[in-house]
């Protein structure tokens, strides 16, 4: 279970619901995984999550987080248009969007791993796909951790980093 504060929870649970009545594929990354995976608390920061979808489900996203309560920005969306990112916000929390635009951010959503959130299940990255993640984010102190987990798989790890052209980056 991921220690959240009260808005955080609500931001959470707002995106979640989301995605689901969208019917898309979804996982959490960013703090939501890292609090998972490594405990501590989630009561800051953005609200990141990865969803698979077509270019036409983007507009859907947005318009539809209009209409429960999100706000949307229309220059925030078209500034973002290139980057693949659906930036909203929830009350007062960010809330990004990221497209699954490739097949390894498809890959990672397929295989990712269920936790609880209060009453919600959500679904975050596999603990080798976050190690990943982490590393691209230079994060090296949060993958040693994890890599510490019983349930990290080292050798995967180190077969996705070789192929994704990171292997060198691999102890």
């Amino acid at each position: 279970m991921i220690d959240v504060s009260e808005r955080m929870a609500r931001a959470v649970d707002a995106a979640a619901e989301l995605l689901s009545k969208l019917r898309l594929d979804a996982m959490f990354v960013g703090g939501v995984a890292r609090a998972a995976w490594l405990g501590g608390s989630l009561d800051g920061g953005p609200v990141d999550v990865v969803a698979v979808m077509s270019p036409e489900q983007k507009n859907q996203v947005a318009m539809m987080a209009s209409h429960r309560g999100f706000r949307v920005e229309r220059e925030e969306i078209a500034q973002s248009e290139e980057l693949d990112l659906i930036p909203l916000h929830f009350e007062s929390v960010r809330v990004h969007v990221l497209v699954a635009s490739n097949a390894l951010y498809a890959r990672m959503v397929r295989g990712a791993q269920n936790v609880r959130l209060g009453e919600r299940e959500l679904k975050v990255p596999a603990a080798e796909d976050l190690a990943l993640l982490l590393t691209l984010a230079e994060d090296f102190e949060s993958v040693e951790r994890l890599k510490e987990h019983p349930q990290f798989a080292q050798e995967r790890f180190r077969e996705m980093m070789t192929a994704v052209g990171l292997g060198e980056r691999v102890r």
